[in-house]
């Protein structure tokens, strides 16, 4: 493809080797998490949401378990600033929860966004201005010192309105286009400002880190945060927050990797909406910590309906392969996936281990609201002969004999072949009972009557058509019997070769299932036949009844 040499790197690395983070296997807590759906994600939206779509989408993010939301950038838009408005007005912020409104460093669009704020319990003003050698040469014109000044005089006048406005007050400065700016220099700029400011344990000023346009492998921010780390003035009193956006398709590694490095903080939205290719996926980057056994401090255990809501209020849609939340992401369709996953259940089941080791499974899927019987394992003309076992018995009980699993997975498979569908459990069940409990029956036994008398000696009904007879026969017990019985009559010769049964339910009333398998002499793979009924013998009796016509 043409057109690559007009590309070339657009990213500085720290005037120092940082890679202490390398040696850190993996995060061991969760970061301070910052939803900015109603900010960044409200405008990369086609059709932004109204006032009560955002109070909507607030709340969601208050019952996620967000403390910290960015709400707008109020003096942008009369919209955006009566929804902060009337979230103060109608008390709808929670005492821990702090909102956050964005501005750049301007006289009058900080002083618009101060107005916006009077009055919320707790709140954040993120200021931000763009450092990058680009912005610098192409938009502003200015040099290293000026764009410097222009972050000062932001914080500067920070301060100033922040003693003139009820509510507690803390401070965010962003040097956007970080990317594309000299880190030392991105350093110095925001040291500056944190000069103005004057940190202390008690309040704690933010420094956020933004990949404004992601033009970098993962760890070359890592590098970058890292420098920022260890060079940043007033560390302990300093929050380290990282903006992460996903142009190359890295959000979340960017992100755990700037973890790695140092920061504290990660700014995010659900599913990762936002400009361009988006913003970092909070929901993949907070379960991936849960998957690796961290309380990640956010509750999506009911991920299906924060989807849905998602959806219903941003016209967006959530992909049926987004990680963890897509309709998909736990389906097994493959038959070697099936059966591992399988095994793997039974296993756990039967070693009672209190961790999850499932194959093909990163998490359980009742953690975020999933169900084994209809998203985990799916048939289709792919699935193998576990996963139609596990579904049969997950869903109705079905127990099917280890002899009997491949010729039931060979029949799942070449129906969703023929018609190209995939296959729910009720068709499952369907096939099922038509082609081994359903058979079209030349002959059948509607009543048999047993006496013991050297072993077991069986009276049977043989009905065919219109003709009944009986027929006795001997035999060492009494399904025995009735197979002697039926070949006595009709002269056939086969094999009883296999049989199961088992119970369908545990209470009182349990039905017992029944699986036999006869053969001949011409051909000894078995012929299946199952039965069900509340009485043992009948349901064993229907099952032989069900194989004998296979054959005749």
């Amino acid at each position: 493809m043409k057109g690559f040499e007009k590309y070339q790197k657009s990213y500085f690395m720290p005037p120092v080797e940082c890679y202490d983070w390398v040696k850190r296997e993996a995060l061991d807590k969760a970061p301070i998490w910052c939803s900015v759906d109603l900010r960044d994600g409200n405008q990369a939206l086609i059709e932004p949401m109204g006032l009560e779509q955002k109070i909507e989408f607030f709340k969601m993010l208050v019952k996620i378990g967000f403390k910290e939301i960015e709400v707008g950038f109020p003096a942008a838009s009369e919209t955006e600033y009566t929804f902060l408005r009337t979230l103060i007005e109608r008390k709808l912020i929670p005492d821990d929860v702090t909102v956050q409104v964005l501005t750049q460093a301007r006289e009058h669009i900080i002083r618009k966004t101060f107005e916006a704020v009077d009055g919320a319990p707790n709140s954040i003003v993120h200021v931000y201005n763009s450092t990058s050698v680009a912005q610098r040469e192409q938009v502003f014109c200015k040099s290293k010192d000026e764009i410097k000044k222009i972050a000062v005089d932001g914080a500067v006048l920070l301060n100033e309105l922040a003693a003139e406005v009820k509510g507690n007050i803390r401070f965010e400065y962003s040097p956007e286009s970080f990317h594309g700016t000299e880190v030392e220099y991105a350093v110095d700029v925001c040291n500056a400002v944190l000069d103005v400011w004057q940190p202390k344990a008690d309040a704690k000023a933010i420094i956020n880190i933004p990949s404004t346009v992601e033009n970098a492998m993962p760890h070359v921010f890592a590098s970058q945060v890292e420098y920022v780390h260890k060079n940043l003035k007033y560390r302990d009193n300093v929050v380290l927050s990282l903006h992460p956006h996903n142009d190359r398709g890295t959000g979340v590694a960017t992100a755990e990797l700037g973890v790695l490095a140092g920061a504290d903080r990660l700014e995010g939205t659900l599913f990762g909406n936002g400009e361009r290719t988006g913003n970092l996926d909070i929901v993949t980057t907070a379960m991936n910590l849960h998957s690796h056994g961290v309380d990640m401090g956010l509750d999506f255990s009911n991920m299906q309906e924060i989807a849905d809501m998602y959806e219903n209020l941003t016209d967006m849609q959530v992909s049926m392969r987004q990680p963890y939340a897509g309709e998909l992401v736990f389906t097994a369709f493959s038959g070697s996936h099936q059966d591992a996953i399988s095994k793997g259940m039974a296993y756990r089941e039967e070693k009672k281990s209190p961790y999850w080791t499932v194959p093909y499974l990163p998490i359980d899927p009742k953690d975020v609201g999933r169900t084994y019987d209809s998203d985990v394992i799916r048939i289709n003309s792919q699935s193998g002969k576990g996963g139609v076992a596990y579904v049969l018995k997950q869903n109705f009980g079905i127990v099917i004999p280890d002899k009997m699993r491949e010729e039931v997975g060979y029949l799942m498979k070449g129906v969703s072949d023929h018609t190209h569908a995939e296959l729910s459990p009720d068709d499952m069940l369907k096939i099922f009972r038509q082609h081994y409990s359903e058979v079209d029956k030349k002959f059948d036994i509607p009543e048999c009557h047993f006496k013991q008398e050297n072993g077991i000696v069986a009276s049977v009904t043989i009905k065919e058509g219109d003709k009944t007879d009986i027929v006795e026969a001997k035999g060492n017990g009494r399904l025995n019997a009735v197979n002697n019985a039926i070949r006595k009559h009709y002269g056939h010769v086969y094999h009883l070769a296999q049989f199961e049964e088992h119970s369908l339910s545990r209470n009182s009333n349990a039905y017992a299932i029944c699986y036999v398998g006869i053969t001949t002499d011409e051909d000894d793979k078995c012929k299946w036949g199952v039965g069900t009924d509340e009485d043992i013998i009948k349901a064993s009796i229907k099952a032989l009844v069900n194989a004998v016509n296979k054959i005749m």
